[in-house]
């Protein structure tokens, strides 16, 4: 059996609450895309956000649904597909943002990413500290304009689409899955 990881992306509103939550299944091996969920928190995302436009709620497939219950769903369908593993971008907003999440391994896809010995799309004339990583420009859409040579691609900020973007990223970026365990963030509590 293929072990599975996800790829879980959260937008927030104004008052930085969680607004949607996106999520991606993959097989650890080649990182490809197996299936995905899209949840729209209701009432947050009322609230409004800068990427509210982009929630999408009319459209197939999202479920709109209260915190608890989404929650509750998607660990539901976490667990039926066996993942134990959660891989963000910049991975520490995520988490600080679902403490319900807190039992998972969760790692930071933006930790390889922005390194150059982890990333060879980072061209020679990037501004790096000594140890590698860039000093700027190491967004989601940076670094996927990087790896796609493609100065046209522009991020969405819809929850499910970043994490299939984030999901690429791994792809793209093209290391074992255990090679992850560097951007494994602790346990410790946010707060």
């Amino acid at each position: 059996m293929t072990e599975k990881f996800a790829v879980i992306d959260t937008e927030t509103n104004w008052l930085d609450q969680v607004m949607s939550i996106g999520v991606v299944v993959a097989d650890s091996k080649a990182k490809k895309k197996l299936d995905s969920v899209y949840y729209i928190i209701d009432p947050e995302y009322r609230v409004g956000g800068m990427y509210a436009d982009e929630l999408r709620p009319d459209e197939e497939g999202v479920r709109v649904a209260d915190r608890k219950r989404a929650l509750k769903e998607i660990r539901q369908w976490l667990n039926m597909h066996g993942v134990e593993k959660l891989f963000a971008y910049n991975a520490s907003f995520d988490k600080m943002h679902l403490p319900e999440y807190s039992g998972y391994k969760w790692y930071d896809i933006m930790r390889l990413a922005s390194y150059r010995q982890y990333n060879s799309a980072i061209p020679d004339c990037a501004d790096c500290y000594k140890t590698g990583r860039m000093k700027r420009g190491y967004g989601v859409e940076s670094i996927l304009q990087m790896l796609r040579k493609n100065r046209g691609y522009r991020e969405t900020h819809n929850a499910v689409l970043d994490a299939e973007d984030e999901l690429e990223i791994m792809q793209l970026l093209g290391h074992e899955i255990g090679v992850y365990d560097i951007a494994l963030l602790s346990n410790r509590k946010f707060g």
